[in-house]
């Protein structure tokens, strides 16, 4: 089984929103800490790829975390994915090939049953409902491979990769929060 590294996707500018999805308060604490303390449940260890503005806030949510800058978040639509990824492909302790799950942090309404099951998955995928992927994605080796040689940017994912569809029945599953009833409705769950 290939082993697996994260990331968590909050390099947004939430310019629709008008105020930083990462930073939103959950259960009383930020959303970026909501997340990563659903992944580290299930033994995941996130990276956190982010914009400058957000970069202090982030990291003392999340203190024990790696939190790295996206220089140019607003660049392209995979750039802060390719960000994750160079971090991940210069560590140290090089694991390659890997599988990678890539989670937005504005697409918080998969359940910790659909967390699991994508966990477990040797394939590209997505869970899905009614017919539409959702998030997070789980990205394989070779799709990774796709998003490092890209050279458009702003090309996005699903241009790049091909994801299985895992059904599920999460209730919040296609929740974007891009807007404030979207907050809203994740807030009152």
């Amino acid at each position: 089984k290939l082993p697996l590294k994260c990331i968590i996707l909050a390099a947004g500018a939430s310019k629709r929103l008008g105020q930083h999805k990462a930073l939103l308060v959950k259960d009383e604490g930020p959303l970026i800490r909501w997340l990563v303390n659903r992944l580290e449940a299930q033994g995941i260890n996130p990276i956190i790829v982010t914009r400058q503005e957000l970069m202090i806030d982030i990291a003392l949510a999340c203190p024990e975390r790696t939190v790295i800058v996206n220089p140019d978040p607003d660049a392209g639509r995979t750039g802060t994915i390719r960000c994750g990824i160079v971090h991940i492909n210069s560590e140290k302790e090089k694991v390659k090939p890997y599988r990678l799950l890539m989670v937005p942090v504005d697409r918080p309404g998969f359940s910790d049953e659909t967390l699991s099951k994508l966990i477990h998955e040797e394939r590209c995928c997505v869970p899905a409902k009614d017919g539409r992927g959702g998030h997070p994605i789980m990205l394989m080796p070779k799709d990774v491979e796709e998003i490092m040689v890209e050279e458009n940017p702003d090309r996005p994912l699903n241009e790049l990769v091909n994801p299985i569809h895992l059904q599920v029945d999460d209730k919040h599953l296609h929740l974007n929060l891009d807007q404030q009833i979207d907050v809203d409705k994740w807030l009152s769950d």
